[in-house]
């Protein structure tokens, strides 16, 4: 497995996780690939400093000695990571940027699942819509907490549900003919393959300063498949 890697000094590394692929080993089997299995075996010792979703793509950093890990360490449990996603969406929000505050705790009866409630913890989320299509719109977000599952928990709140989301969405593939008017199947297929059938979040941007006061401004673009599907919506679902 190749893994691409987004950044790296003498004391960090970034990698651009893909989609589907575990950040750390599963509990129960620990066959399954993962990130930091992987990123140990191809880079030597390393330490992890925050993971993502296995849905989720996007960055995730690693520390190549113990005094950065603790320091990076600190640097998150104080929020002093600036943390950027992309997501795409269902539908349009009405305002262009917003703010969702909105406390977030485990579901009461979904076992895995999150929800809104007044009794959990606060979590903070902001986000602005980059781009805007026929029910579909690309947006910025920027997580101020980090709860479980924060982003999609507070899209679902405003009626936006992440696009293929299982859990806060309608969990439905992305087809073609959902919003290409007068699509045909072509005569060589017998069904519809998916334009986007996993999460479409991406961990796109962290910021912060290194140790040395060094400002670390780490990028990830957007995934093949989730910049297909954007060309796909700019040529066939007219934007506003």
């Amino acid at each position: 497995m190749k893994l691409a890697v987004v950044f790296e000094n003498e004391n960090i590394i970034a990698f651009n996780k893909s989609s589907g692929l575990l950040s750390v080993p599963d509990r129960f089997n620990t066959a399954l690939p993962s990130l930091f299995h992987e990123a140990n075996k191809q880079y030597g010792k390393l330490w992890m400093v925050h993971r993502l979703d296995k849905e989720t793509s996007g960055i995730i950093c690693f520390a190549k000695d113990e005094a950065t890990h603790r320091y990076l360490s600190l640097l998150f449990q104080n929020r002093q990571v600036a943390k950027f996603y992309l997501a795409l969406v269902q539908g349009n929000p009405i305002e262009p940027k917003g703010t969702i505050r909105a406390p977030i705790a485990e579901h009461p009866v979904q076992k895995g699942r999150m929800c809104v409630r007044q009794k959990g913890k606060p979590a903070h989320t902001d986000y602005e819509v980059l781009e805007s299509w026929n029910n579909f719109s690309l947006v910025k977000l920027q997580l101020h907490t980090g709860r479980t599952h924060q982003i999609r928990v507070h899209l679902k709140t405003i009626g936006h549900p992440v696009v293929a989301d299982p859990f806060y969405g309608s969990g439905d593939a992305l087809m073609l003919s959902s919003f290409k008017r007068h699509y045909h199947l072509s005569k060589e297929a017998e069904s519809e393959r998916p334009l986007l059938s996993r999460l479409a979040l991406h961990a796109a941007q962290l910021q912060f300063k290194a140790e040395d006061g060094t400002f670390i401004n780490i990028e990830a673009p957007l995934p093949k498949d989730l910049n297909a599907v954007v060309k796909q919506l700019n040529k066939w679902n007219k934007a506003f």
